[in-house]
Formats: structure tokens, C-alpha cells, sequence
């Protein structure tokens, strides 16, 4: 099994591992994403049905607005929430619910940056492993 080393920049640190899965596509969490139960519910988005619960979630950033924050912010009470998420930036809406969950549940989620390039190298399948340093262990 070959593995891939990506030195991420993390903007919330933290702990995860599990499947990745990977899209090119942004989504819109609010009225993209079921907070009850982790399913990508966006019709014309390439996840649609995909369940992201206990996923690493690999999306180049979030559409729409600030809603986004609050529907992942419930997703993470819910226990419904990906269990790290993957971007291509710094994405202020999934920071804003990450350090939200932490401050009133205790539950922050790691978010980490990569560049486009090592992004594209993580594809859905992939066993990813995150350290509180942003190293990301992709094994293909």
C-alpha cells in the first residue's frame, strides 16, 4: 500500500483518522448537508447520498454563506459531523463552527490546509491519518 505524506497548515488542531471522502466541488452545507444525519443531500452535487459521518472530508472550501457554520455546528452536537475536514484555505465558516463545538460541547473538529496540488491527491476510499501538526498520512 503506498502512502503520501502532505504537510497541511492546521487551522484548528486536532486528531483524526478514518476514510476519506473527496470532492473538487464546494458544497453548501445549508440546505447541501442533513445535520441529522451526515448526508450530502445537495442533488447536483457530485457527494449527493455519500454519508460524510465519520469521514475525513476533503472539499476545496464551502458555498454560500454563514449558515454553513451554523449546520455544522449542529452536525458536531449531533455526533452526525465529519471527523476532520480537508481544504484548499483557510475556510472561516467551518473554523467558526470547529471553535464553537469546542467552546459549548467540548468537540472541535480538526480543519486543515493543503495545497491544491496535494489535495489532489486524495481521493475518496483513501485510509487518511491527521496529526495535531497538519501531517496528513494518505494511504492509496
Amino acid at each position: 500500500m503506498e502512502k503520501i505524506i502532505i504537510q497541511g497548515k492546521p487551522f484548528i488542531q486536532g486528531t483524526a483518522s478514518g476514510v476519506a471522502l473527496a470532492t473538487s466541488e464546494p458544497l453548501s452545507f445549508w440546505g447541501g448537508y442533513d445535520w441529522k444525519t451526515g448526508e450530502i443531500i445537495d442533488k447536483r452535487h457530485p457527494l449527493s447520498g455519500m454519508i460524510a459521518k465519520d469521514k475525513i472530508l476533503v472539499i476545496p472550501f464551502t458555498r454560500g454563506s454563514s449558515t454553513t457554520t451554523a449546520v455544522l455546528l449542529e452536525a458536531i452536537r449531533a455526533k452526525t459531523a465529519p471527523k476532520a475536514i480537508i481544504t484548499t484555505a483557510t475556510d472561516f465558516f467551518f473554523a467558526l463552527a470547529s471553535v464553537v463545538a469546542e467552546e459549548l460541547y467540548k468537540m472541535p473538529i480538526p480543519l486543515v490546509a493543503v495545497s491544491e496540488n496535494d489535495f489532489a491527491q486524495i481521493k475518496t476510499g483513501n485510509q487518511v491519518e491527521i496529526d495535531d501538526k497538519g501531517i496528513i498520512t494518505v494511504s492509496q
